[in-house]
């Protein structure tokens, strides 16, 4: 395999496959993740199971999916990208088809929850970082942005489709057809998909003559994953890096992801318009994040987070008061689709500089287990709040206000040497 790949003719640019490859295995794994919210009410409809229920699996599997990431990111070291890569799309694809058969609570808690968090935790952003540190030096950040915005795309292109199928054919078309990507995505990544650049004779894009690329790791993953936290934990940076995480999961998949469709509904408004419109986020968040790579390679990127968390904030807390006509809520879907994931480039380069190349991708997997820790505090949180309360206002104003919280954390993060410094400091 990696004499064949050798010799095609990219050169140093065969980066841009890898990439290629990546944002596709990134992208179903959007599609499976975003699917939770297109199959509430069919579910309901199907089964009569309440809201929660069918919150609490999206919980699971959103919390799943951010704590697999340091331990992904581990194995990725040890195991091998291309390997874990495998494995996950196997997971994910078998997972999804078998739901099809589920008639218990108990089986989608399993199938959408348990095995599709595992699944798509290890093709999540912790992937993306792996792949774009490996294989970049010049453009990290842009590219890095790239990935990112493939989770807004899996949206754009998955949920309308979903959504009809949904409509039309209720919930088994939905996974089968989430399952059939997966598998599709199988033989692309066994053949096209090197293990680093060195194997087919290169260096990362933009590496200069005398780079020369971190040592392999070979530890155990979970010995790998846990070090890299005991040193990170006694840092500040880590801990506004994480907090403000949790409250860009809290924002994005657990609100917004999970229960805009559902907002929508009870509004009047139909499944495939809701889903329409997070496709027009996804649409913007594309332009948004990779827009925000570019930004991050030039600008302070705590800066960039103050204003990311902000606006996003105060845009959760104005869409209740909406009247949710379709001109309002196309405002909101681009608006919020402009600063859905921008905070992704940033707060990996401020990962990257606080704790060093071969320690950020296992911090960052961290980091954005706190990210999903918040997405499924917020995915059960509304679902828990709109059965007590008939209405999902207090979900959006609490969402809100943990928006401009985290604006403030952002400014507080440390000059990275000081970070890196106090990271290296053995504990007491």
């Amino acid at each position: 395999m990696n004499s064949t790949i050798s010799r095609r003719p990219f050169g140093q640019k065969y980066a841009f496959v890898v990439v290629a490859i990546a944002f596709l295995a990134l992208l179903a794994g959007a599609g499976q993740r975003s699917a939770p919210g297109v199959l509430i009410v069919p579910l309901e409809k199907a089964f009569g199971w309440d809201r929660d229920v069918t919150s609490l699996s999206a919980a699971i599997g959103i919390f799943l999916y951010g704590l697999v990431g340091p331990f992904a990111a581990a194995l990725m070291q040890s195991f091998g990208v291309r390997r874990t890569l495998l494995c996950a799309l196997t997971l994910m694809a078998v997972a999804t088809g078998a739901s099809a058969w589920m008639t218990q609570p108990w089986q989608l808690v399993l199938s959408w929850g348990v095995l599709s968090g595992v699944g798509t935790g290890c093709v999540a952003i912790v992937f993306g970082a792996t792949v774009v540190n490996r294989w970049f030096v010049k453009h990290r950040g842009l590219m890095m942005g790239l990935l990112t915005a493939s989770t807004a795309t899996g949206t754009l292109i998955f949920l309308p489709g979903l959504a009809a199928l949904a409509e039309s054919g209720g919930w088994r078309p939905v996974v089968l057809t989430i399952s059939a990507v997966c598998f599709c995505l199988l033989p692309l990544a066994w053949l096209i998909l090197p293990e680093r650049p060195s194997d087919i004779g290169m260096v990362p894009y933009g590496a200069g003559v005398g780079y020369k690329a971190p040592a392999p790791v070979h530890a155990n993953p979970l010995k790998a994953a846990f070090a890299v936290l005991g040193r990170a934990v006694r840092t500040r940076n880590f801990w506004f890096l994480f907090a403000t995480f949790f409250v860009c999961g809290f924002t994005t998949n657990g609100l917004i992801g999970t229960h805009f469709i559902a907002l929508c509904n009870d509004q009047g408004i139909a499944e495939v318009r809701a889903a329409g419109l997070l496709a027009v986020m996804g649409l913007f968040d594309l332009v948004g994040t990779t827009a925000s790579g570019w930004l991050t390679d030039r600008y302070d990127p705590r800066k960039l987070l103050f204003v990311y968390y902000g606006l996003r904030g105060l845009s959760l807390m104005f869409l209740p008061f909406s009247d949710f006509s379709i001109y309002s809520l196309g405002i909101f879907a681009v608006f919020y689709g402009l600063d859905w994931i921008a905070t992704v480039p940033p707060t990996l380069r401020l990962t990257v500089e606080s704790f060093g190349e071969r320690d950020a991708p296992i911090v960052f997997g961290w980091i954005v287990a706190g990210h999903q820790l918040g997405a499924a505090s917020a995915a059960f949180m509304a679902g828990a709040v709109r059965t007590a309360q008939g209405s999902y206002l207090n979900a959006f104003l609490i969402s809100g206000a943990t928006g401009v919280v985290a604006a403030l954390i952002a400014l507080q993060v440390r000059n990275a040497k000081v970070a890196r410094t106090a990271a290296a400091q053995p504990s007491a």
